[in-house]
């Protein structure tokens, strides 16, 4: 008969909270655990330490949805980005995947998901009306919809864009090198750089 190896309660909590992580399954979890107790001085005190500085400091930016220690954070107070443009992004992993590339240097709006009639996922469960108001401002001319290429980020893209069709701003979507059923935080920077470069109008 199987029985669940025990470890001690504190092992077994953090072997059981590491297991939650995305890409990390119980052995997987068992492995890190194992490593972080290894090398308690160079791995664990520090990475301790810095999950209690971020759970403490690090909160979602009031204008776009981005991580930062700032409200605003560095993106929307940055001296040199395009004001003129916004990229909207489903997550905060997106608009990361987006700044590593170094392809684009404007504002972002994270909307926090896709609309999903399966998940009940609606407008308002979306941080899609704080969108519309920052598109109608005087400086912004586009808005490029930066959703991944699924089902459901289409749908989005779709009802955004429908939402922007009595505005003045130029509405641009993705193209080239996202592939259908992608998703952004796993392309590399020469596919996102294609696929900013290569956007067309929706």
């Amino acid at each position: 008969m199987y029985r669940k190896a025990s470890y001690g309660s504190e092992l077994d909590q953090l072997i059981q909270l590491l297991s939650k992580l995305p890409g990390l399954g119980p052995r997987s979890a068992r492995r890190a655990a194992l490593q972080l107790i290894k090398r308690k001085d160079s791995i664990m005190r520090p990475l301790s330490t810095a999950l209690a500085e971020v759970a403490e400091h690090v909160n979602p930016c009031s204008t776009c949805g981005n991580l930062d220690t700032s409200d605003p954070c560095h993106i929307c107070e940055g001296d040199r980005r395009d004001r003129t443009t916004i990229c909207v992004v489903e997550d905060v992993a997106d608009l990361w995947a987006l700044e590593r590339s170094g392809t684009y240097r404007g504002l972002y709006h994270v909307i926090g998901g896709t609309l999903s009639a399966l998940d009940g996922v609606g407008p308002d469960d979306l941080n899609i009306s704080p969108l519309i108001e920052r598109a109608r401002e005087d400086l912004v001319t586009e808005v490029i919809i930066a959703t991944n290429a699924t089902v459901d980020g289409q749908t989005t893209a779709h009802y955004i864009t429908d939402r922007l069709k009595d505005s003045s701003v130029t509405v641009t979507r993705l193209a080239h090198g996202v592939p259908v059923g992608g998703e952004l935080d796993y392309l590399d920077d020469g596919t996102l750089t294609a696929a900013m470069s290569s956007r067309r109008p929706f």
